[in-house]
């Protein structure tokens, strides 16, 4: 099994960073599996650097708050190997399930653990906003997604770091990590986990964060599948120039069918950028030299040549 290193973003987690270490440790440890821990303390005000340090290999400090996202890209610069988990720690996610997602990282790009469980679902706002997120992503991805922006999976480094640039610094890091692997047809693996209640309190600002998240999420389909988003926009330009076509047809009102000619009209200039948008995309290569699939497929070939 490949060695594997474990990245901890922490804000004032005083109260289970400790607990949350420790269990990592003991977990990987019965599993045989060798591995670093990296704490990345992001301009935590409590004792969380306090409590980190005898339990972790690395623990980085940022001076100030700079966000999940931001920690995240730290302590993956900073790790030591190729094959990185992350995981949070307020003691959400079961780390007992961690070496599942590793086996089952060597056939995918990357293993996310989808939260189930009440302290999931949360209340009323909470869920409508995710089930907007989901649809909306998986639209644009044009397949399901149990969990997009989980904060406990498995992914190599050698995958994630090109794409940097395009990957939120906040709380949304995930949710446009999850969406760039998608729509760069990077093979996505979700196992079911349940979900535990926090250890302290969270950090999370719904109506900021969902903002924000919309934006990420927006950006991303632009730059990776510019199309989806023209015909989100389309779409209620074609269905008013029909509803104007049909009363045109029906009553026989000029004005009516003025304004559908001209609806109708701005649907093809919006499909037309679209298509433009499309042809101006640079090429994609779907699988680097770290993929999976590709070092698979060589082995295999490598075995028919002797």
């Amino acid at each position: 099994m490949p060695e594997i290193s474990v990245v901890v973003p922490a804000y004032n987690e005083e109260a289970a960073i400790g607990g949350v270490l420790k269990r990592l440790r003991a977990v990987l440890g019965e599993a045989g599996i060798a591995h670093e821990i990296v704490v990345v303390i992001d301009g935590a005000t409590d004792g969380s650097a306090a409590a980190a340090t005898p339990l972790a290999d690395q623990v980085i400090e940022h001076p100030q708050n700079l966000g999940y996202g931001r920690s995240l890209k730290t302590g993956i610069l900073a790790a030591t190997n190729d094959l990185i988990a992350i995981t949070d720690a307020d003691g959400t996610y079961p780390a007992e399930r961690l070496p599942e997602l590793i086996r089952l990282a060597d056939r995918y790009h990357m293993v996310v653990a989808a939260r189930t469980g009440a302290f999931y679902r949360g209340g009323f706002v909470k869920r409508m906003g995710r089930v907007v997120f989901r649809y909306l992503s998986e639209f644009a991805a044009g397949q399901r997604i149990p969990d997009i922006n989980s904060g406990f999976r498995v992914f190599r480094r050698s995958h994630v770091i090109p794409f940097f640039p395009l990957l939120s610094t906040g709380f949304s890091f995930t949710t446009t990590l999850t969406l760039v692997y998608l729509l760069n047809d990077f093979f996505v693996h979700y196992v079911p986990i349940e979900y535990h209640e926090r250890i302290g309190r969270s950090k999370v600002h719904h109506l900021r964060d969902a903002a924000r998240a919309l934006q990420i999420i927006v950006e991303a389909i632009l730059r990776c599948n510019p199309i989806k988003i023209f015909l989100l926009l389309a779409m209620p330009f074609l269905a008013a120039g029909a509803v104007f076509a049909g009363l045109a047809v029906a009553i026989g009102n000029w004005v009516c069918g003025l304004i559908s000619a001209v609806t109708l009209s701005t649907t093809g200039l919006i499909m037309g950028l679209g298509f433009l948008a499309v042809s101006v995309m640079p090429r994609r290569d779907l699988f680097g030299p770290a993929s999976p699939v590709r070092s698979a497929t060589s082995e295999r070939r490598s075995d028919a040549d002797r």
